[in-house]
């Protein structure tokens, strides 16, 4: 009996309450109405959620990929991309909800025209070398200077273990698997 007065006072005091302060054109939602604001146009669609648009120079669609910016305009991102020899740009879409949180990421890669093709270019391939336990890296113009640093990295840290990268322009960088045999 006590749960069930705890439970009917309440609700028999908002119904009170409402129907004292409210009049017959009061705007608050009633069982089974839908709530709608009372300016609102009768079957007029929602309002649609705020669109952020901003874009970046990139040198590549890989996930691991140099990303520069963030530009306001497309033209500005095409223009430092151009100057920075990146082949893409990437439009970011944010779609923002009420409280302005982001509620949607949308993500457009476009290629630029009139790049330089890998092919014809002869991309130059700069060796990363990264310890997957410390993180500590470094950047090597050849293969015996990655495989030098990785050796005394893993004799100056035991149980340290290192990862080898590929890095060309235009396509990011890769991992040499199974790289020390």
């Amino acid at each position: 009996m006590y749960v069930a007065i705890t439970l009917v006072v309440p609700v028999v005091y908002w119904i009170l309450v409402r129907h004292w302060n409210c009049s017959d054109s009061c705007d608050l939602p009633r069982a089974g109405s839908i709530s709608e604001p009372a300016f609102a146009t009768p079957g007029a669609k929602p309002a649609m959620a705020y669109k952020e648009i901003f874009w970046m120079a990139c040198d590549s669609t890989e996930q691991l990929r140099a990303e520069y910016g963030p530009f306001h305009t497309r033209a500005e991102a095409e223009v430092e991309a151009r100057k920075l020899g990146f082949g893409y740009l990437l439009r970011y879409e944010h779609i923002l909800g009420v409280n302005e949180e982001i509620e949607e990421v949308r993500c457009i890669f476009i290629e630029l025209p009139g790049t330089v093709s890998e092919a014809v270019e002869g991309t130059q391939v700069t060796l990363h070398t990264r310890c997957a336990t410390c993180g500590e890296s470094a950047a090597h113009e050849t293969g015996w200077q990655a495989e030098v640093w990785a050796d005394i990295h893993e004799f100056e840290h035991s149980r340290h273990r290192v990862r080898l990268f590929e890095h060309a322009r235009g396509k990011g960088l890769k991992e040499i698997g199974d790289w020390r045999g």
